[in-house]
Parts: structure tokens; C-alpha cells; sequence
């Protein structure tokens, strides 16, 4: 059902974000409780580059989306509609996150202890061939196998 969900948004957005600055980052449609959410997560685009998105923004895709789920009627149950950034601690995902935050700092948080450690912070260099390669403080390459990883996520630098 999720999968499904997430396809129909990703359609419907393929069509209105382009015309109107906005670029889906990915869904969710998860239980939390006895509640059922559905979470879409966009990025804003003015003159070919990513900026600050707004509550506005949300309101304008939530309202678009809103029409479009209440003429598809894909989810049975009750649910509630959430649109928003994703946030500076975004996670990386696709092939495409890890091309746009080359450079960037990431942190890793992995399954299992590689070394003696949980996480792993650094500049983010390539996924290739579904290897993660980051430069720690030291100047040191870590290669891992993206599924080792729980989650990979941009840092939250101050």
C-alpha cells in the first residue's frame, strides 16, 4: 500500500512541481499509534537552484496533493496529510541525494560497530556501485557498503 501511494504522489508531482518550483525528496505512509500518516517531503527550486521552502510552500503542494488524493481515493483508512522540508539533517537516500551533497557532511550511523564505532562523520566523496566513501577529520577514506548503514543523514553543522 505504501509503495503504491508513494508511486501516485511521485506521479502527480512530476507534473506540478516542475511548473511550480518544487521538487519531491520522498513519502511515507506510516502507522504511529492508532494513526496513519502520510508524509511528503519537497524541496523548492528557483532558478535552477534549492532554497529555503515555506510554510507556504507546504500549504500549496498539501492543497494540490489534498485534491488529488480525494479525487483518487487510494487510502481507505483515515490518515493525515503532512508536507514539509526535509529538513537539514535530511537523509540521503537515493542516487541522486548522494550526487547533489557530494561534498557535504554526512554522518553515517551503521547497523554494527565497524572499527569500535556506531557512527561515522566526514565529507561525503561518492556512493559507487552501492559504496559510501567519506574523508573523517583526520583525512582518512571509510568505504562501506550503503547497506551497512542504518541511516545516512546530511550533518547539522554550526
Amino acid at each position: 500500500m505504501a509503495q503504491k501511494i508513494g508511486t501516485l504522489i511521485e506521479e502527480w508531482m512530476q507534473e506540478f512541481g516542475p511548473e511550480n518550483g518544487y521538487e519531491l525528496s520522498r513519502t511515507e505512509f506510516v502507522k504511529e499509534g492508532s494513526d496513519w500518516y502520510l508524509r511528503v517531503y519537497a524541496d523548492k527550486i528557483e532558478n535552477g537552484e534549492y532554497t529555503y521552502m515555506s510554510s507556504d510552500d507546504c500549504e500549496i503542494i498539501s492543497r494540490y496533493l489534498s485534491d488529488k488524493l480525494d479525487e483518487a481515493d487510494p487510502i481507505k483508512q483515515n490518515y493525515y496529510l503532512e508536507v514539509s522540508s526535509p529538513g537539514l539533517d535530511r537523509p540521503l537516500i537515493s542516487e541522486k541525494d548522494f550526487i547533489r551533497f557530494k561534498g557535504s557532511r554526512i554522518e553515517i550511523k551503521l547497523y554494527q560497530p565497524m572499527d569500535g564505532k556506531k557512527l561515522i562523520e566526514g565529507e561525503l566523496l561518492s556512493l559507487e556501485n552501492g559504496i559510501v566513501s567519506v574523508k573523517d577529520d583526520k583525512g582518512n577514506t571509510i568505504s562501506l557498503p550503503k547497506e551497512k548503514a542504518a541511516k545516512i543523514n546530511l550533518a547539522v553543522v554550526f
